[in-house]
């Protein structure tokens, strides 16, 4: 099955919000082995979603649009819908009373113009939103689908698997499997370099995708709907852990370094705590994000001031003075003030120049140390060199502290090789 994705609203075309939606669904789409060639977004004016969704339809079997499902005259996705397969457009009373509903929970009354959400193409499958008040529908016409979906995530992703996702299960007897394999502390052209001879293997499929500081490798099989892709996967999931390494952190679709250090430190019984100069709260705020993280972390200390770093942490004047705030000693302070105050079982610290000013030339923009005290009274620091602008700055710095706790929790050194060459 061939797929294109419409994404419909004029704060998507100019910039406004992210499309998150797309990436989600193709993401999705991709493990159920549906193709996809293009991805378009449109804004609101429906002459240009019905002349966009013509062009996708000429080209794909399934169109799936996001967006456009509201109760102002500017929403006009499902209208467009039915006038390009001739469709009238019919109240479907179940959803008006579930719109209905929805207004009455929340304890406000339901406005007219809320009616026209109801309003479906005559025979389309209609998809509740348990999420909201605009329900989706699946139109199906000569060989073509189109699947009509809300735009706010949180709807959309729950519409998709709730309702969408099965039923496009049960049109094919065939599923992409895929493994994805966490790499940090290999740079991806070191990665591509070291798996060269394995991304011209025909099945499984491998590919990577980077974001900042991490590279995720993909293997992916076309397989039965009742096959076990596992024995596909395996020889090359070995290799791949075999030429990298301890740069191997996680398998997983919804995976992130944070997560991993959360799942590793409940299942230890262990605890964290930080102390922040530079990044300003942005590593504790990562931990945080993960649910059960307040099984995990203690407490944390955003130190930006250099008399901060003394009255709150402990660290001795003669640290500041003599070295200054952005030094070895001072992460290396931080740190164990921070476990000190916390009875935490490990501290991570951050402390260097994030920019775009307060360089010397022996101490850069873009230098930063990163530190751990342990309770076992080891403490570790690394000294990194970062070079873009201030966000990606403070975003690698917590990178890097969250790895050097992984690498101590897998028996690593911050210093030890990521991997041996082959």
């Amino acid at each position: 099955m061939l797929c294109e994705i419409l994404s419909v609203g004029t704060e998507l075309l100019m910039g406004q919000i992210a499309n998150t939606d797309a990436q989600f669904l193709a993401r999705r789409l991709a493990m159920l082995g549906i193709t996809m060639h293009r991805q378009t977004t449109v804004g609101d004016n429906p002459g240009r979603v019905k002349e966009a969704l013509g062009e996708a339809l000429a080209r794909a079997d399934l169109v799936i649009t996001t967006g456009g499902l509201g109760p102002t005259e500017d929403d006009l996705t499902k209208e467009m819908v039915a006038e390009y397969f001739d469709l009238p457009m019919e109240m479907h009373e179940e959803s008006l009373e579930r719109i209905a509903g929805y207004f009455r929970t929340i304890g406000r009354s339901m406005q007219q113009n809320n009616r026209k959400q109801a309003l479906m193409p005559k025979g389309a499958r209609v998809m509740p939103n348990r999420k909201g008040t605009a329900p989706g529908c699946i139109v199906e016409q000569g060989g073509k689908i189109v699947a009509v979906l809300p735009g706010p995530p949180f709807e959309l992703t729950d519409m998709y698997e709730q309702q969408l996702e099965p039923y496009l299960l049960a049109r094919s007897d065939k599923v992409i499997a895929s493994r994805f394999l966490h790499i940090v502390g290999v740079g991806e052209s070191e990665v591509e370099t070291r798996l060269i001879d394995l991304f011209h293997s025909d099945s499984p499929t491998l590919a990577l995708y980077c974001s900042p500081g991490e590279v995720t490798a993909r293997l992916t099989v076309m397989c039965g709907r009742d096959e076990d892709p596992a024995p596909l996967l395996e020889p090359v999931d070995r290799e791949i852990r075999h030429r990298l390494g301890s740069a191997v952190y996680a398998e997983g679709f919804d995976v992130s370094l944070p997560k991993e250090i959360v799942r590793r430190l409940t299942d230890r019984g262990e605890t964290l705590a930080t102390a922040e100069s530079l990044t300003g709260g942005m590593l504790a705020s990562q931990v945080v994000d993960v649910p059960g993280a307040s099984r995990v972390l203690v407490e944390g200390h955003v130190t930006y001031a250099t008399e901060a770093k003394r009255r709150v942490l402990g660290v001795p004047r003669e640290i500041l003075d003599a070295v200054g705030p952005v030094s070895e000693a001072c992460a290396r302070a931080m740190a164990e003030g921070a476990r000190r105050v916390s009875g935490a079982t490990y501290a991570l610290a951050t402390t260097g120049l994030a920019g775009p000013d307060g360089g010397t030339t022996e101490t850069p923009v873009g230098t930063v140390f990163v530190a751990l005290a342990s309770a076992h009274g080891d403490t570790q620091v690394k000294r990194l060199a970062l070079r873009s602008d201030r966000a990606r700055i403070r975003a690698m710095s917590c990178l890097h502290a969250l790895n050097l706790l992984r690498l101590h929790l897998d028996g690593l050194s911050a210093d030890d090789p990521p991997a041996p060459r082959r």
